[in-house]
């Protein structure tokens, strides 16, 4: 390693007519063989997961790290695996509710989030008449978001976008409307082409200049530290940017931007620093899964799978323990999440991040 933040990549790629046992050649699926030793590895980490769940420290509501992430991480359960585990999903989003410290206002670290998902477990529980009491206190949060004399930034983890997220994520899983048209006027969908072309397009086309000659993304506008792989910071992050930007202006050089992302992911990874999806081998894992919805070609989900199969041996290749060990975006959490939205690939969705 000598210091590097990413193991060399051991994995074949993806060789169209070479049957392997991670990809089914005739039906374009992932393998039986390989799915079954997925759903192991996550019933396992899951086990490992409950285990600790009842030791964990409850003073932190967020999804990002705390335990309103795992009741997301149960909530993608119910929905994929076994609806019994909604009932755990509803009562850890009960109790996160009533200990909301109305600070931050995003869907990853603030209110947002938690009063979001909360209102989306509610509709499919037992409180299902409580639904809107938790809309409008996300709604009710506005007011802090479109101040333009604060000091609150426009991006996911902490800023406006993040809270523009949880909107988008009640319309989408509570049905149209739930957040009116007026409130989400910042959205793609509300804004018209003179502002699509005059602010937006620039914009992308500004941060698709910042790229090193490695095609890997600056964490921060003049970094020249070309070192981090990442969600959060570098490449992985970029992709769903420009596969929007190919969809909406129809230009191929952000979908050739796209994949570039993902050859940088494909061969830097394997971080060292762990298997998080924030961090970690998980989040850059959705990468490419992000990019075979996009495209259709088996390459980016037989990729996928091979860095699934990497964080199989959860905790042998990483340098440091997570701070949040069963977190969703740090710890042990996310990287089952991963694994269960991997089962059906055409659904997996970054969470928090992608709709």
């Amino acid at each position: 390693m000598h210091g590097r933040r990413e193991y060399d990549n051991p994995y074949d790629d993806f060789a169209p007519h070479r049957e392997n046992n991670i990809i089914n050649i005739k039906d374009g699926k992932i393998h039986h063989q390989f799915l079954e030793k997925m759903r192991m590895s996550a019933d396992r980490l899951l086990l490992h997961l409950e285990s600790g769940v009842s030791s964990g420290d409850s003073r932190d509501t967020s999804i990002y790290t705390g335990c309103t992430g795992i009741a997301l991480l149960y909530y993608l359960l119910s929905s994929r695996r076994d609806p019994q585990h909604l009932p755990k999903a509803v009562n850890m989003m009960e109790q996160s509710l009533k200990r909301l410290k109305y600070r931050d206002v995003t869907f990853l670290i603030g209110d947002a989030g938690p009063l979001a998902l909360g209102a989306v477990l509610r509709k499919h529980g037992r409180s299902a008449e409580r639904v809107q009491e938790l809309v409008d206190r996300v709604v009710a949060l506005l007011p802090r978001v479109v101040d333009l004399t604060s000091d609150l930034p426009d991006e996911m983890l902490y800023g406006r976008a993040g809270y523009l997220y949880a909107l988008l994520y009640l319309n989408q899983e509570i049905g149209p409307n739930t957040v009116s048209c007026d409130t989400i006027g910042q959205a793609r969908e509300h804004l018209g082409q003179d502002e699509l072309h005059s602010l937006v397009k620039p914009t992308i086309d500004y941060v698709q200049g910042l790229r090193y000659p490695t095609k890997n993304f600056p964490s921060s506008v003049g970094s020249t530290s070309d070192r981090l792989v990442q969600w959060c910071h570098g490449a992985p992050g970029a992709v769903q940017l420009f596969t929007e930007a190919h969809k909406v202006f129809g230009e191929e050089r952000y979908l050739r931007t796209a994949l570039e992302c993902g050859e940088v992911v494909w061969e830097r990874g394997l971080l060292s620093k762990g298997y998080s999806i924030c961090h970690g081998v998980a989040g850059n894992a959705y990468t490419f899964l992000h990019l075979y919805r996009v495209t259709g070609d088996l390459k980016h989900l037989h990729r996928a799978c091979n860095f699934a199969d990497w964080c199989f041996s959860y905790g042998r290749n990483q340098r440091q323990k997570p701070d949040r060990p069963l977190s969703l975006f740090e710890g042990i959490a996310g990287v089952i999440y991963f694994l269960v939205d991997l089962e059906n690939p055409n659904e997996a969705r970054f969470p928090g991040f992608e709709l």
